[in-house]
């Protein structure tokens, strides 16, 4: 029975840090604006924040997974951020 045990705790730690390295680091220092995309039903990632290379720092953010359509990013018009809940402005494709 110990041995069940001991084999269940070590594949949820494999498991768990298999997923945790996956998604990457989250800690400190200078990045390029990674992000992070998700293979969930959620149809945006946050942007972690970041310095450019002149030292100004950009704060995190988020934005809509990438695919081939402009039409429903969250700055195209009749579309609303729903973190900022300021409208879209630019156009729409094919317009």
């Amino acid at each position: 029975m110990k041995k069940i045990m001991v084999f269940a705790v070590l594949a949820t730690v494999v498991v768990f840090s298999g997923s945790a390295l996956a998604r990457g680091s989250s800690s400190g220092g200078h990045s390029s604006g990674h992000s992070s995309y998700s293979s969930s039903s959620r149809s945006d990632h946050t942007i972690r924040a970041y310095t450019k290379s002149n030292g100004t720092h950009v704060g995190p953010s988020h934005a809509t997974n990438p695919d081939t359509t402009r039409n429903n990013n969250y700055s195209t018009k009749g579309n609303v951020n729903p973190y900022t809940g300021k409208p879209g402005t630019k156009s729409r494709d094919g317009r």
